[in-house]
């Protein structure tokens, strides 16, 4: 009994026969010597694989793909074609080829590659996501997912907190989605449609803090050519969220503080004052009483801003919500990139849940979003991982250098290359300063 229906498309008499010959032991074989034909054949027999040429009289494999897709966009295509030719291939892969391959074919690599497509698309998967799914309006990003005990907790505190004007501190490693509960905490009451503003203070120069957060006057210093509402202005009756707050500087701390406690600021180089009428969320990725044991964070501004505290648990804490991250994600993936991978076996799934999670939501975010980009069809496949493929970098052999120190040296370099040498994101995902990544990357010698 055949595992699977081919269609093969080729001019070539000894191309076409000697792939019909190689295929009809396992498959089913249909044969076409041209595009058209091609087509007519794959509306009658609808097989589950198609193998063409590029080079087809009247009608071109491109053109035979294209079609292919638009009618049964699942099934996989594989491109034949003689020359290599750049932009064939590029514009094969972007409407949706399996893969490809050039002449002289390496037949046991393409009956390979058949056996494996055409096995993705039998796959039993733990995870499917619905046509009716897929194709409904973008998913809401200011939507919580999960149905973990952490994050359940979470759930009900915003809920406490939701209905008061009470200041509130989000703890939680990076990419766990502090801003996130913010605006979840915003919209669900008494701030609800009025202004969100957010600040990520570890991005802003030491010196634009005071006035980016309070605004300044013109001429109040070198470059402040006209007046310019602050943050706190800006936030209005509504939110202001500051996020990694420990980044704050120590002097601007101390006004910080008077703002909180007076609810009032003075624009830089202003004379005058303003009301403060914003609700303050800070959030973290750090431990703030520790840096206030070590004199780098004032305690009573700590104080003044954990009125409310809700920790956000890391994501290999809550491993049950993967799947269902999986699907919201995917969803918003899908509509972005104009893909249909809904399908997620269920050794995929395993992966997923059992890798540590260094960056969290954002770092599942990546590696989903990468391999859908990979993706040759509906299923989202394990060769498709980055971090699987990431993890032989960092593994040593027995008998060789295991020292804390190397494989601190190798993780950092990982990450380093996995954001592009962006060391704000990378000290991001790290859980570390911007200024403990760069004393890392000088004392390990670490070179892009």
């Amino acid at each position: 009994m055949s595992r699977g229906r081919v269609l093969v498309i080729d001019g070539d008499d000894f191309a076409r026969e000697s792939l019909t010959g190689l295929l009809q032991p396992e498959y089913e074989v249909f044969t076409a010597k041209d595009g058209s034909e091609g087509l007519q054949i794959f509306g009658k027999a609808r097989p589950d694989l198609v193998v063409t040429a590029v080079a087809l009289h009247a009608l071109d494999g491109i053109k035979v793909l294209e079609m292919i897709k638009r009618s049964s966009r699942n099934t996989p295509v594989i491109i034949v074609t003689a020359h290599a030719e750049m932009r064939s291939i590029i514009e094969a892969m972007r409407l949706g080829a399996y893969d490809y391959f050039a002449k002289p074919i390496d037949y046991s690599r393409l009956k390979e590659m058949i056996s494996k497509a055409l096995e993705s698309t039998s796959h039993s998967a733990d995870l499917i996501i619905p046509e009716s799914v897929l194709h409904d309006a973008l998913p809401n990003e200011r939507t919580i997912v999960g149905r973990s005990s952490g994050i359940m907790e979470v759930i009900k505190k915003i809920g406490q907190v939701s209905s008061s004007r009470v200041n509130v501190l989000i703890e939680g490693e990076s990419g766990t989605g502090k801003e996130l509960v913010s605006r979840v905490i915003h919209n669900s009451g008494v701030t609800n449609g009025l202004p969100f503003v957010a600040v990520d203070l570890s991005t802003l120069p030491e010196t634009l803090v005071e006035s980016e957060l309070f605004g300044h006057v013109k001429g109040a210093f070198t470059g402040a050519v006209r007046d310019r509402k602050g943050r706190f202005e800006t936030a209005a009756d509504g939110t202001l969220f500051l996020d990694e707050i420990s980044e704050i500087p120590l002097n601007l701390q101390v006004k910080l503080l008077r703002v909180l406690q007076e609810r009032e600021f003075e624009p830089v180089g202003g004379g005058m004052t303003l009301p403060m009428n914003a609700r303050i969320v800070v959030a973290t990725n750090r431990n703030l009483e520790e840096l206030v044991r070590r004199g780098k964070f004032r305690e009573d501004l700590f104080y003044r801003i954990s009125v409310f505290r809700i920790n956000i648990p890391p994501l290999r804490e809550r491993r049950e919500d993967i799947p269902s991250l999986v699907i919201h994600i995917l969803q918003k993936i899908n509509r972005e990139l104009h893909k249909n991978v809904r399908r997620v076996p269920h050794d995929v799934i395993k992966a997923l849940q059992n890798h540590y999670w260094v960056g969290n939501i954002r770092e599942l975010e990546n590696v989903l979003l990468q391999a859908v980009v990979l993706a040759k069809g509906d299923v989202l496949e394990k060769e498709s991982l980055s971090f699987l493929q990431s993890t032989g970098s960092i593994a040593k052999a027995e008998g060789e250098d295991l020292s804390l120190e190397l494989m601190e040296r190798e993780h950092i370099i990982f990450v380093l290359n996995k954001t592009n040498w962006d060391k704000t994101e990378a000290a991001r995902l790290l859980n570390i300063s911007r200024h403990t990544l760069y004393n890392k990357i000088k004392a390990y010698r670490i070179a892009q």
